[in-house]
């Protein structure tokens, strides 16, 4: 028989009782919800063919359906649960109208929960059966996802340093007189954004699963691009326009707190375990070279004329967005989310062409089986509900979250926000330059933030994470404490020692606490809860970043030297807490990580001791592992809102028809 080589042997059956049948693939349109439009298998028949299910697990299912143009024939075929959908079909080869066909569908093609459809991209595939996106698969699809990825946080951080440079310029503070000599004011203007990315990053955590990553990724891309028309929309200039700027830049938030929440997620699931560190890094960096560009944009735009010296730099964000958006129409979903979501067909393809491997190589099977395993030790998939975050035993989901969480609080905490937005200012009032000199100062600042922000990418896999953290942390506490210290004698030469104690912090922070929180938490949670809980590190970033955004200014000018103090100390703190409470995952896969943690909970060991003793493992040693620590039975407050593993085969099995009907 003619026809692509079956993926997980559901068609092969269908050979014992079809031996004549050609199979053909059709386009089908659903009218259960919402239209949605997916290809599927078909089966042409010979004209005896019984249409009654043929004795297979309804995963596979199946009706006879005599092929005519869409919206004319139509077809009603039972979806597991015993619901059922209202189809039409339409051939892809106009010799078959009219003709007879089984039509083949299975739950990883359409989900009763949600028909997941519309979004797909297009697939082609090479020659060799291997499937490409934008005509690439393998190293350069993983390329691609890395530079929508790398693309996103630039926008991250260009939206994160452009008001450095305007906030305090004439233009600007002409424009906004509510925000000139009112330090709280400026607080608030800054720090809106915050309050933006922390919405955004709660409707991730309570829609992300169900929405998926591209279409989050769609979604805040479009909600950033709408922040920013509203911003450089104002006119006339007027206490109106100040609202209207504020509302507009806490929208450009949202959009940026619903990507930032997803973004390290998809990116983590789609590569590959032994260089996930270093594209998250690069990403993750991306945030320094996007803050280097507003600043330098911010600079170049100051001797423009006065509306072009702020609408500009907020408008060319736009660019950014627009290639995020481009590239993500022909960029695939997660192949984990899929899974979680029972869309094994679709998953396999993204597996395949991630690898540049046909569908049904066995690199692809194995992976298949891999993450599938860990989709039941996580309770099968499905709608996640908040409160599996709190959950313990095995996968320790909570303690998962929390060292997630504490990395992006203690980055906020660590006071790099306070020098990455306020940098000019401080030049201003702590070294008495004028503006031009504070944005050119602060524009330097950030090329040494950007140059460091890359030996990441060279140390994180070398070096570790663990070891990073620690080193970091070291560097930023002790640069506070040379910038605390010149500031006591308030004299302008020793003055000029606090700038470099904030020129070497930018440089510790560019090379380890700015990247790490985006790694770290985007690998070291489970499946089931990675989308939710990487929102919920992600609200405690945006959350910490308001508070100091908007205190510091505050701070400076209440207890001067005594700001740096603060967050001297607050660093030294954070060693321990790093030392005794973070495990190492450097060369692991996101499964691997899940055994660590198993490994800890079973033998009662440090979670630390446990990913040292844990043995690097390839993809059989993982699911021998699995076994071997019950991995796929797990934990039974760890299952979905629709019921457990067993409850849903029980289910599966009460569906199936009994007696399988002959040709």
């Amino acid at each position: 028989m003619a026809r692509d080589q079956p993926l997980f042997g559901q068609y092969a059956r269908l050979d014992k009782v079809f031996t004549t049948a050609s199979w053909y693939d059709v386009d089908v349109e659903g009218t259960h919800t919402k239209t949605k439009t997916a290809r599927c298998r078909a089966l042409l028949l010979p004209p005896q063919a019984s249409s009654a299910p043929l004795g297979l697990d309804h995963s596979v299912l199946l009706h006879r359906q005599s092929l005519q143009v869409r919206l004319i024939s139509t077809v009603y075929f039972a979806l597991p649960s015993s619901r059922a959908s209202r189809c039409i079909a339409t051939p892809a080869k106009p010799e078959m109208l009219g003709k007879t066909v089984i039509l083949v569908y299975s739950t990883s093609t359409w989900c009763v929960e949600d028909h997941h459809l519309k979004m797909a991209p297009r697939i082609k595939e090479t020659e060799g059966g291997v499937p490409t996106y934008w005509g690439q698969s393998g190293r350069m699809l993983q390329v691609l996802v890395t530079i929508v990825a790398t693309t996103d946080f630039l926008l991250f951080g260009y939206d994160q340093g452009v008001m450095s440079g305007i906030i305090s310029a004439d233009a600007f503070t002409t424009a906004f007189p509510e925000v000139k000599d009112d330090s709280t004011y400026e607080g608030f203007v800054v720090s809106i954004y915050a309050v933006g990315c922390f919405l955004g990053a709660c409707f991730i955590f309570i829609a992300g699963d169900k929405l998926g990553r591209r279409r989050s990724i769609f979604l805040g891309a479009t909600v950033m691009i709408i922040g920013v028309i509203l911003q450089i929309a104002i006119k006339p200039v007027g206490s109106g326009a100040t609202a209207q700027f504020i509302i507009g830049r806490c929208i450009t938030g949202i959009g940026n707190g619903i990507n930032t929440s997803t973004i390290p997620t998809y990116q983590a699931e789609c590569c590959k375990a032994k260089n996930r560190g270093k594209v998250i890094c690069i990403e993750g960096s991306m945030v320094a070279i996007g803050t280097l560009i507003a600043y330098w944009i911010d600079y170049g735009c100051l001797y423009g004329p006065d509306d072009f010296s702020w609408r500009f730099p907020i408008a060319f964000q736009v660019v950014f967005a627009i290639i995020v958006i481009g590239m993500m129409i022909s960029l695939p979903e997660s192949p984990r989310w899929l899974l979680t979501h029972h869309r094994e067909e679709e998953a396999a393809t993204v597996l395949a062409g991630l690898n540049g491997l046909p569908r049904d190589d066995p690199e692809v099977l194995i992976q298949m089986g891999v993450i599938r395993d860990a989709v039941s030790a996580s309770g099968g998939g499905g709608k996640v509900p908040s409160k599996a975050l709190l959950t313990n035993g095995k996968t320790q989901h909570f303690r998962r979250a929390i060292l997630g969480a504490s990395s992006q609080m203690m980055q906020q905490l660590s006071g790099c926000n306070a020098v990455i937005y306020y940098f000019p200012i401080l030049c201003q009032d702590v070294l008495g330059t004028d503006h031009n000199l504070a944005l050119l100062l602060g524009g330097v600042n950030m090329i040494v933030y950007a140059i460091f922000a890359t030996t990441s990418w060279f140390l994180i896999e070398r070096v570790g994470r663990r070891k990073l953290f620690i080193v970091g942390t070291i560097g930023q506490c002790l640069s506070m404490v040379l910038t605390f210290a010149c500031l006591i004698p308030d004299t302008e030469q020793a003055a000029k020692g606090a700038a470099v104690g904030l020129f070497t912090y930018i440089a510790f922070f560019g090379a380890t606490w700015l990247p790490l929180p985006w790694l770290y938490p985007a690998e070291v949670n489970p499946l089931k809860t990675r989308q939710k809980a990487n929102a919920f590190s992600t609200i405690n970033n945006w959350l910490w970043n308001f508070f100091i955004v908007m205190i510091t200014p505050v701070l400076i000018t209440g207890i001067g030297w005594g700001t740096y103090l603060l967050f001297a100390a607050l660093n030294a703190c954070f060693i321990p807490i790093i030392y005794f409470f973070y495990p190492e995952t450097s060369g692991r896969s996101l499964e691997e990580i899940d055994l660590i943690f198993a490994k800890g909970y079973i033998e009662k060991m440090s979670y630390v001791h446990a990913a040292k003793q844990l043995p690097a493992m390839n993809e059989a040693d993982i699911a021998r592992a699995v076994r071997e620590y019950n991995l796929a039975d797990s934990d039974v407050e760890n299952r979905s809102t629709d019921g457990s593993l067993k409850e849903k085969r029980e289910q599966d099995e009460g569906l199936m028809p009994q007696v399988g009907a002959q040709a």
